[in-house]
């Protein structure tokens, strides 16, 4: 049995998963703690936030993206390693997508900011 904090809501509740039980989750107070505690252990999922390069902007270096969705934590170190080396250039827009489908994965890369110098 593993013991868990949900984060999928303010709540907090803390999860009881049971691996030998089909991954039964007690101590959530909705459906939504059920799904984390499960999806935890099977196949773990973590928004990707980090920089790419920024080349011909005269005040940034870097540009904060994310991931546009979730993505598995046994994908994180390959997209890392795929996006040092991945420069943009100005103007970028808020949202903009800098990488497509990164992967193969159904999930893109954006822009958490905006530069237009």
């Amino acid at each position: 049995m593993k013991q868990l904090v949900c984060i999928g809501c303010p709540k907090g509740c803390n999860l009881t998963v049971d691996e030998e039980n089909d991954y039964a989750v007690s101590g959530n107070s909705c459906e939504v703690g059920a799904r984390y505690g499960k999806e935890e252990l099977t196949n773990p999922t973590r928004v990707i936030t980090t920089t790419v390069r920024l080349k011909n902007s005269s005040y940034l270096h870097q540009l904060p993206v994310k991931s546009s969705k979730p993505i598995s934590k046994s994908l994180m170190f390959q997209i890392m390693e795929y996006l040092k080396d991945v420069e943009v250039s100005v103007p970028i827009d808020m949202s903009e997508i800098i990488v497509e489908n990164i992967l193969d994965t159904s999930v893109d890369i954006v822009a958490c900011r905006e530069v237009k110098n």
